[in-house]
């Protein structure tokens, strides 16, 4: 599933040639998405201009002139790319956004649990983005933050971090690069984490999430993930625990351990993370 590096890589690969740029066309395809495509939503956009493409976790917020916003989510098998207009469709190409100078947006989706929605100027809040935390790479996001939430709870510190209402788009790739960074193992508690090793935590999330922004994200061996370019993400090549069980630690050489936690897999070292 296509994490918060990646849905930010396809948001900076698309903002440059959308952003100014009248809808002419739009054209839904296959409205069977995670949530259906509203009946509404070509006549929503088309002789709309694009003011700016944003970011909310993982969802791709394109706000219109009109203050009508169009919530995008590539789910787990989606793609989000450009092409020109007239380019032949292929299977599971649902939806298509053709821009004034020939420029598609085209989105597709294997497995559909992606979605394309409508936020009218009308609503202040949309109600899948209410009651998300902070994002991870803004001021908000702290160490303090995370050890005052953390107070009292007995789930596994992974968990916590993944947990939407924390912080957003820390996923299960990343959740386990931060934690080694950290020091510390992914299925201790929440509430036994000092405020010390939690601003540890809010400042390897940070380092993590930037490289592979910079790496244009994570492409994995069973991953179809690419920007918008079809351009494959690289940080895969600097992962140091995830996907490496029984590889050793590039730290200290120990056996990388698998741990099933919230029937997620965990990597983790039993040297370094305690």
């Amino acid at each position: 599933m296509p994490e918060l590096p990646e849905v930010e890589t396809v948001r900076r690969g698309i903002e440059p040639h959308v952003v100014g740029r009248v809808i002419e066309a739009v054209r839904v395809h296959d409205r069977r998405l995670r949530w259906p495509v509203p009946r509404r939503f070509e006549q929503t956009l088309r002789g709309r201009t694009v003011l700016a493409v944003q970011r909310r976790a993982k969802y791709l917020v394109l706000q219109l002139d009109s203050g009508d916003r169009v919530l995008l989510h590539l789910g787990m098998s989606g793609r989000l790319f450009l092409a020109p207009v007239g380019t032949p469709r292929k299977k599971h190409d649902h939806l298509d956004i053709a821009f004034a100078g020939s420029l598609l947006l085209r989105f597709n989706d294997p497995r559909r649990f992606g979605a394309a929605l409508l936020w009218s100027a009308a609503q202040r809040d949309h109600k899948l983005l209410k009651g998300l935390g902070p994002e991870p790479l803004s001021p908000e996001f702290s160490g303090d933050g995370l050890f005052e939430k953390s107070r009292g709870r007995g789930a596994a510190v992974k968990n916590f971090l993944m947990d939407g209402r924390i912080v957003v788009g820390v996923g299960n790739i990343y959740a386990s690069e931060s934690l080694f960074r950290a020091g510390l193992r992914p299925g201790r508690a929440a509430g036994r984490v000092s405020r010390v090793q939690y601003a540890k935590l809010a400042t390897a999330v940070r380092e993590v999430l930037s490289e592979a922004i910079t790496q244009g994200g994570t492409t994995l061996k069973d991953s179809s993930f690419s920007d918008a370019h079809g351009e494959f993400g690289y940080f895969q090549v600097k992962l140091a625990v995830y996907d490496r069980a029984a590889q050793p630690c590039p730290v200290c050489g120990a056996r990388i351990r698998r741990q099933v936690i919230g029937q997620r897999s965990s990597y983790f070292c039993p040297r370094c993370q305690r």
